[in-house]
């Protein structure tokens, strides 16, 4: 399951939210909201939003074969990085409400996988010149937030309330979404990119080891914060498929 395409991206996840839909399993949340991202992405690259459109589609593919390899990877019993190996692991605990499962898919792929997909398009050439679509990529993770909350509303009900009232949830989101991506991930991919080739996979591997960390604190947060998601996660309404159904919304 490797893409060569921006299309192929969008097909290769199709095929994994409608695998996990009839499972079902909570697998599909993070490939139903990352298939509403590509499709922004690809929506970029047609209205030529980016400073080189090629070159964007070349770093969407290669950055969604890294969960498209770590997915089938899990699938197929054998080991993926460790920050995908412990979100997927998580698929089946049930106590784990959908926003932790979002930001379990989030973490290993863009504090681990965008560094160095950023680096991998840019071997041989001077990074910074990605500088600006990378940051332009943040931009649209940003106007997808208020899309989540919305959607995430629809399966907890509350917290709509809660959005009136609060800026909280938009920091849950924005802190690892835009601000990892913008500062952790970028600094990784000039790390990668200004270190010889040998030296990558040991690089990877470290940097696998600290994502893997920050995993651990989504799935245990504190005694407060996991109690209060114990009781949101008994207010979540409909199944696995139908959540799965509600990110998929445009």
């Amino acid at each position: 399951m490797q893409a060569t395409t921006i299309d192929e991206v969008i097909s290769f996840l199709d095929q994994i939210i409608k695998e996990n839909k009839e499972a079902p399993s909570t697998m599909g949340y993070f490939a139903a909201l990352y298939h509403k991202v590509t499709c922004k992405v690809k929506e970029g690259i047609e209205n030529h939003f980016f400073d080189d459109n090629p070159r964007m589609e070349k770093l969407d593919v290669i950055f969604a074969n890294r969960y498209l390899q770590a997915y089938t990877e899990f699938k197929n019993g054998t080991q993926p990085t460790t920050s995908w190996q412990i979100a997927f692991e998580k698929a089946d605990s049930y106590w784990l409400i959908v926003l932790q499962h979002l930001l379990l898919g989030m973490n290993a792929h863009i504090n681990l996988d965008l560094g160095i997909a950023a680096a991998e398009v840019m071997k041989g050439k001077d990074i910074i010149d990605l500088h600006d679509d990378f940051n332009k990529i943040n931009e649209i993770l940003s106007e997808l937030v208020h899309d989540v909350e919305k959607e995430l509303s629809l399966i907890w009900t509350f917290l709509a309330k809660i959005i009136k009232v609060t800026e909280k949830f938009d920091t849950i989101l924005i802190d690892f979404s835009m601000k990892l991506a913008r500062d952790g991930a970028w600094k990784y991919a000039t790390l990668l990119a200004s270190s010889p080739e040998t030296e990558w996979p040991n690089l990877i591997k470290e940097r696998d080891a600290k994502v893997a960390k920050k995993a651990n604190i989504v799935i245990n947060p504190g005694f407060l914060i996991r109690l209060l998601f114990k009781v949101i996660r008994l207010e979540e309404t409909g199944t696995i498929k139908t959540r799965i159904e509600i990110l998929e919304k445009d």
